[in-house]
């Protein structure tokens, strides 16, 4: 099965946070499929913490290898569809990203936000949970 992998899932995952486990049991054995913005995505998030104080500088490089381990296959973004996901659903870009390439491959959705969540059930999109 194919399964779109919001960014928040790959932090989780390099951070060793409590949904770690369960992301890795509903993921194994699956191709994980993301947004081509993703890498973006995830430094972004890891610079963000740090500014925020819940990552020391030297976690941000660390966190960054072990999502580099994480096999993903980075599909073409069609960002004018996505902006169109953003303003009928009112969302950040970045978010639309994930939920139209969900919508688009018709594959299942992993994010921990529970907004996406909300989002994609309204759109038919399938959540992993």
């Amino acid at each position: 099965m194919k399964i779109i992998a919001d960014t928040n899932t790959f932090i989780a995952v390099a951070l060793n946070e409590p949904e770690k486990d369960k992301i890795i049991q509903l993921t194994e054995g699956h191709d994980l499929i993301a947004p081509d913005v993703l890498p973006f995505e995830i430094g972004n998030a890891l610079t963000a913490m740090m500014k925020k104080n819940a990552l020391k500088k030297e976690e941000v490089e660390s966190a960054w290898e072990i999502v580099q381990q994480i096999p993903v296959d980075l599909r073409h973004t069609t960002i004018k569809s996505a902006l169109r996901i953003a303003i009928k659903f009112n969302l950040y870009a970045y978010d639309a990203y994930f939920l139209e390439c969900a919508e688009n491959l018709r594959s299942p959705l992993l994010t921990l936000d529970l907004g996406m969540q909300r989002v994609a059930r309204e759109m038919g999109i399938t959540i992993l949970e």
